[in-house]
């Protein structure tokens, strides 16, 4: 971070947040792309913007964040062709690009949670573990009915005395849901306490900041 703003005397873990942090090449916020905040970009040999949402691909990064009206602007304002200090292509369908990858890996993700008993499909499983206070997040798809998703908010307002007492996530289809969790039909969804649904919680989140308004 910028010297002349940062605390006299920074704790070891605002050390670290500060050293993990990048800094957005349209904006100048900073971001930490361990919790989902930048996405980084690196020149592939063909010259042009390439995404890197793991972060592990060579070469110099430039970051930008998490968020498709900031990728606009990036393109718009030739941000990556500065932040590169080089001529960079880009493409023009580059933040749908961007989304199917956040989308892809979310739901990749969702999977495994799936796989590691950590994401369960169901109207019946899911009301059970809400109504026993064992529901990290609830997915309800983004087709379904308005009467299941009315009686997934009662099931959480009468478990946490909140409606939104359990985070609760449209952000995919039935369809989608369905393959991801190996089943059919899925409308209702739970993810329990486990590192799987953790990382799924994550990717989601990270694809739900990039498609906010």
């Amino acid at each position: 971070m910028d010297t002349d703003t940062a605390d006299p005397d920074p704790t070891e873990e605002e050390l670290e947040t500060r050293m993990a942090e990048r800094r957005c090449i349209v904006t100048g916020d900073h971001g930490d792309p361990a919790s989902g905040e930048m996405i980084r970009f690196v020149c592939g040999p063909d010259g042009s913007a390439v995404p890197d949402l793991k972060g592990n691909l060579p070469g110099r990064g430039a970051w930008v964040k998490t968020h498709r009206a900031t990728l606009e602007q990036a393109i718009a304002k030739r941000a990556f062709s500065r932040g590169f200090k080089k001529q960079i292509a880009v493409a023009d369908n580059l933040p749908h690009m961007v989304d199917a990858l956040l989308e892809t890996r979310a739901l990749d993700a969702l999977g495994f949670a799936r796989k590691a008993g950590e994401c369960i499909a169901g109207s019946g499983k899911v009301d059970s573990l809400i109504r026993n206070d064992k529901a990290l997040a609830l997915l309800h798809a983004t087709d379904g009915a308005d009467d299941g998703l009315r009686k997934l908010r009662q099931a959480i307002f009468s478990t946490t005395g909140e409606e939104d007492g359990i985070p609760l996530i449209r952000a995919f289809t039935a369809d989608q849901m369905s393959l991801a969790l190996g089943a059919t039909h899925v409308i209702h969804a739970a993810m329990t306490t486990g590192g799987a649904a953790k990382n799924a919680l994550s990717r989601i989140r990270q694809l739900e900041r990039y498609r906010a308004e």
